[in-house]
């Protein structure tokens, strides 16, 4: 098996806690290039999990005239796009951080590009990956829920505002906990419901907390002068089948129903949550039951000697597809419709008026 050159660009917190850790773990592949508008970061990055004669760059463009197998987009949202689109040009397969980009218009050029290139593009929504997750899909696939016309997308904190970084910063980051977390929950709702074609939808923003004190929050209070981003969300929307999703996200919100990342599922056969582990339900013999499996034995079977962890299964996927041993599991074809609804969603909050997709 071939080892992999990787690159990365933008060398935070995600690339540092998520891809980089998991790219050391399954082993097979190489991080030689590391990029980063503050040098100093890049450098510390590299010295922790790249090759010994890993390069280092300010310009991401620098970075792409290196021969790689494929490069990591960690950066803040809105240059999602054209670094994504840049790359792939340049002749790079592409993991990019969620959210697709920071809206539908600049996620459609990344598909574009994709397609012209014949290189392959997916999203970090490491989400799907998950044995509950995984479970449950294999449970849709058998058709054991019936049609879904009913779905919540759920990502849900209490007092979790990320302090750090540009998480605060609506130009860099396009929005708060809609676009932050949200994307989560609907990327893994619209995956296990296998429906990508929606209809329209209706969307509320709050600025509600975002400049309270003494807030008792998980990092601490928040800089109530940088926190332009909204501080809750909620989008209704509606699917061109009849299916209805509805959609909650917040980084503070004053309630106890706490869950992220997680959807609730409602068929004609029956129905699924999270909301103590996975519990399926539904109607048999004659009795309501509800049935919780037991998730703590075996692993995803994506590769041999696969981790339970599912950060380490989505590195090892987009590796596989790059050698041409097996699919992404997360498509930009999906992604994209993604964003459209997080953008609807926002537009309509904007508006007041419901978002209607063409």
């Amino acid at each position: 098996m071939s080892t992999l050159k990787l690159g990365i660009i933008g060398c935070g917190g995600i690339a540092n806690h998520k891809h980089l850790p998991s790219i050391k773990k399954i082993g097979g592949a190489d991080v030689v290039a590391f990029c980063d508008i503050i040098k100093e970061r890049a450098e510390k990055t590299a010295a922790t999990f790249g090759t010994k004669d890993a390069q280092v760059f300010e310009d991401y463009k620098d970075l792409l005239k290196l021969d790689l197998d494929a490069v990591y987009v960690c950066t803040p949202n809105r240059s999602h796009s054209f670094i994504t689109v840049d790359a792939l040009k340049s002749g790079k397969h592409v993991m990019g951080e969620k959210p697709r980009a920071i809206n539908h218009e600049e996620a459609l050029k990344m598909l574009v590009a994709a397609k012209e290139t014949g290189k392959l593009l997916t999203i970090g929504y490491q989400s799907r990956y998950r044995a509950d997750s995984q479970y449950l899909k294999s449970a849709m696939e058998a058709d054991e829920l019936g049609e879904i016309y009913f779905a919540r997308a759920n990502a849900i904190r209490r007092r979790a505002v990320p302090t750090w970084g540009v998480f605060l910063n609506e130009y860099e980051q396009g929005g708060g906990p809609l676009i932050d977390i949200g994307t989560h929950a609907l990327d893994l709702t619209l995956w296990l419901m296998d429906n990508y074609k929606p209809k329209y939808a209706v969307g509320t923003t709050y600025h509600k907390l975002n400049k309270d004190r003494n807030t008792a929050n998980a990092w601490g209070d928040w800089d109530v002068d940088t926190f332009t981003v909204e501080d809750s969300a909620f989008g209704f929307v509606v699917m061109e089948n009849g299916a209805t999703i509805m959609l909650a996200a917040a980084w503070a919100l004053n309630t106890l129903d706490v869950e992220e990342a997680t959807a609730t599922l409602s068929g004609t056969k029956g129905g699924a949550d999270f909301h103590d582990g996975l519990r399926l339900n539904g109607v048999r013999h004659g009795r309501q039951f509800v049935e919780k499996p037991d998730l703590r034995a075996g692993s995803v079977a994506f590769y041999e000697g696969a981790s339970a962890d599912p950060q380490d299964v989505e590195q090892a996927v987009f590796h596989n597809a790059i050698r041409g041993k097996g699919e992404l599991t997360v498509k930009p074809e999906q992604a994209i419709v993604v964003t459209h609804i997080l953008e609807a969603i926002y537009e309509s909050a904007r508006t007041g008026k419901p978002y209607y997709f063409s």
